[in-house]
């Protein structure tokens, strides 16, 4: 009865850390420096009219937070007289109904402009995180059981030679190898088959993950692969697996029944916060392949200063990592009982 007290506590500070998201959030772009209406707007000829209207149409012409302020410089006259009227609580009250503000650039809802792109991402990370899980535990249990032999020193100095390689010169090496094998190199489907429906349009979109898939996979299962190898030696050297091995269990019986399970704890948090921290990580993946998610909505956005874009895009990256660290730890109490009520 004593753990839940502690699940509690830990999703108190999660929820405690998303709050503090929320306001960072807000306040990060409004303290940078420019006219936030002229921001994605890139037209020298702008009168000053025109760049009030935009201010309204947005509602840019509220005041920040308070009426002492003067970061907004469309504000003019009196201050509002309702305290609530500001863009701070205009934000958390339309952040509560799942309102994320307009685009700049395409007068779209935020919110329906990251949906698709969300969808998007997690199929491309999912695909990917899959593949460098499977692979990484496999090639390090065996690394792990051959230590010292030549498949142990070619593992490692493979994963170690494909940890150490950045993520951008990786996918555009793969781009010029998929071009030549007659992969797609850009984009989610063909053009043409967008509406195609059945078999056809899911062979295509595989098609298209091949690259960037295989681009996620080899950086992360290099490093999987790495801290299973690393831990597993540090299990196998226990008394009880020399128990195990003395009853003349197989060595399938060990790894499975008595040295996995404990072996897989630091692998079980490295892949929960790399699933928060992948989601901000594949703005290279995507710019590089055009795979249009959240990572290149972001990179369209910063190069539009298209803010209220970029505002909903790191609030859902800041969420996925503070969801990705809460799961982590009642995941790793879950697995070890020693934990579980700390």
């Amino acid at each position: 009865m004593q753990r839940y007290p502690a699940i509690l506590r830990k999703a108190g500070w999660g929820l405690f850390t998303v709050g503090f998201v929320l306001v960072l959030n807000f306040f990060l772009f409004r303290v940078l420096p420019g006219d936030p209406a002229r921001a994605g707007v890139r037209d020298p000829r702008l009168s000053p009219q025109a760049q009030e209207a935009i201010g309204i149409r947005f509602g840019l012409d509220r005041p920040v937070i308070n009426c002492l302020e003067s970061i907004n410089p469309l504000r003019a006259g009196p201050c509002f007289t309702n305290p609530l009227d500001t863009q701070f609580f205009r934000y958390l009250a339309n952040l509560s109904q799942g309102e994320l503000g307009f685009s700049y650039q395409n007068s779209q809802p935020v919110a329906g402009l990251l949906k698709e792109r969300l969808w998007n991402t997690v199929l491309l990370l999912g695909a990917g995180q899959v593949l460098a899980i499977l692979l990484g535990v496999v090639l390090g249990m065996v690394a792990a059981w051959k230590a010292g032999t030549f498949i142990d020193h070619a593992a490692l100095v493979a994963s170690l030679l494909a940890w150490s390689l950045p993520t951008f010169w990786l996918g555009i090496t793969l781009l010029f190898w998929g071009s030549d094998l007659g992969l797609p190199i850009g984009g989610k489907s063909t053009p043409g088959l967008d509406a195609a429906s059945g078999w056809a349009s899911w062979v295509d979109l595989a098609r298209h993950l091949i690259l960037p898939t295989l681009t996620q996979t080899i950086v992360f299962m290099a490093e999987y692969m790495l801290i299973m190898r690393s831990t597993l030696l540090e299990v196998l050297a226990q008394d009880y697996i020399l128990t195990a091995r003395a009853k003349g269990l197989s060595t399938f019986q060990i790894l499975k029944d008595h040295a996995l399970r404990n072996a897989a704890l630091p692998l079980v948090t490295l892949v929960a916060l790399n699933l928060g921290l992948t989601v901000a990580g594949a703005i290279q993946i995507e710019t590089v392949f055009s795979w249009p998610g959240l990572g290149l909505a972001t990179f369209e956005a910063v190069t539009r200063r298209d803010y209220p874009l970029l505002q909903g895009v790191f609030l859902l990256l800041a969420l996925s990592v503070v969801c990705a660290n809460v799961g982590a730890e009642l995941l790793y109490a879950w697995l070890d009982p020693r934990v579980r009520d700390k």
